[in-house]
């Protein structure tokens, strides 16, 4: 599996075109990491770049097209330009020669709707400095201030870092415990890994490899097995495991193995817990009930991977579900983080992953039109415990501290 995006504070730089987006950039972070250019629409696709910005620490900043493109192609750059508010943690309106109009209002809602947090800087002041009375209408209209700024003059720079640190969420550098609040000191912790053709050569995949590292930061003692080595550590170790956690895939094999008195879930779900939307899954996952013939479900991968044989999402899930239910159910798979094509309304159920390999706020982005539409949403951990008939089980281990995450 490839890591197909970064979990580091996503920064988007969003303005019209030619008012310095790329300078700016180049400007924040002491390198020359953006193509600069007098001629307006330099920048066509957003542009990604991992970065280490002094006094914030490290971050991916986007370089975005102008958001007054013109023709059919400044439409399409104009598209892709909006799609980068489902992915930033913050944002930075660059505007210039005391212009702000429509097209910056628009933006500005747009960073209501996605609820992102977002500075004002009018750029290029040592060409033109920004007129009092385009600072009284941003004021009376945005409730925002307005930072100078030129990348000519190092100045400046100090006051755009404090904002920054002031404007991009704690939750955004924060990585909540995965399940340290729920186990203690010396605790042993089991955990179930699968060895199978989804796994990689020479390495254990990301979620498996954080709740070894959390537990550890918590001072409790994994064990780590495959699913065939459960029974017998049961039956001949006489230890009593404070909680046991599997790859949900094997959820049908080790659910009998794990004695009932031994709290169980899975990776995927304290992923869920973790990366937010777990309200949404509990009350989501009944609807796996409910389908019928010819209702639509959608399956959502949060990264981009070689597809194979074992795959969970584009093979085992879409075959559980059609047995599960027993009906014909047409099921799509949308990978990363693309847009979901056409009405999310035409979908009964949406399951999503894990989310490892994104932000916290990308994936609840990802799923907030459907939840906005009033579509069913769950994820794949706990999709699979209803089908296996232990969501309750599987869930129980979170129900009291639920929130303190999320």
């Amino acid at each position: 599996m490839t890591r197909g995006r970064e979990t580091k504070p996503h920064i988007g730089i969003f303005g019209r075109r030619n008012t310095g987006k790329s300078s700016f950039i180049n400007t924040l972070v002491k390198q020359q990491i953006a193509i600069v250019s007098e001629q307006a629409g330099t920048t066509t696709d957003p542009v990604r770049k991992s970065i280490e910005i002094f006094g914030i620490g490290p971050a991916i900043v986007i370089d975005t097209a102008g958001i007054d493109d013109v023709g059919e192609l400044g439409a399409k750059r104009v598209s892709k330009t909006m799609e980068v508010l489902r992915t930033v943690d913050c944002a930075v309106l660059l505007i210039a020669g005391s212009r702000f109009g429509d097209e910056e209002r628009n933006l500005i809602r747009q960073f209501g709707e996605w609820d992102i947090p977002f500075l004002i800087i009018h750029n290029k002041e040592d060409l033109e400095e920004i007129l009092p009375e385009t600072e009284r209408i941003i004021s009376e209209q945005t409730g925002s201030g307005v930072i100078r700024f030129s990348t000519l003059h190092d100045g400046y720079l100090p006051e755009v870092i404090r904002a920054l640190k002031d404007v991009i969420p704690d939750t955004a550098y924060q990585q909540p415990t995965l399940i340290g609040d729920i186990i203690h000191r010396n605790d042993y912790i089991v955990l179930i890994t699968p060895i199978d053709q989804e796994a990689p050569d020479g390495r254990m995949i990301l979620p498996q490899v954080m709740v070894i590292r959390d537990v550890l930061d918590h001072d409790g003692i994994n064990i780590v097995l495959k699913e065939n080595q459960v029974g017998q550590f049961f039956q001949t170790s006489g230890i009593r495991p404070a909680l046991a956690i599997t790859d949900s895939q094997v959820f049908g094999k080790v659910k009998d193995m794990v004695p009932d008195s031994v709290p169980l879930t899975s990776f995927s779900i304290i992923m869920a817990r973790q990366r937010g939307n777990f309200d949404h899954y509990l009350k989501g996952t009944s609807q796996l009930d409910r389908l019928k013939d010819g209702d639509r479900v959608l399956i959502l991968e949060s990264c981009t991977h070689q597809v194979n044989c074992d795959d969970i999402g584009r093979f085992k899930l879409p075959r559980w579900i059609r047995e599960f239910t027993g009906k014909d159910i047409q099921v799509d798979v949308v990978a990363g983080l693309d847009p979901v094509p056409g009405n999310i309304r035409t979908y009964q159920l949406i399951i999503q992953c894990g989310g490892c390999m994104v932000t916290r706020k990308q994936l609840k982005n990802r799923l907030k039109p459907a939840i906005d539409a009033g579509v069913p949403v769950t994820n794949y951990g706990m999709a699979i415990a209803h089908m296996n008939g232990i969501f309750q089980r599987a869930t129980k281990p979170f129900m009291i501290n639920n929130g303190s995450n999320g």
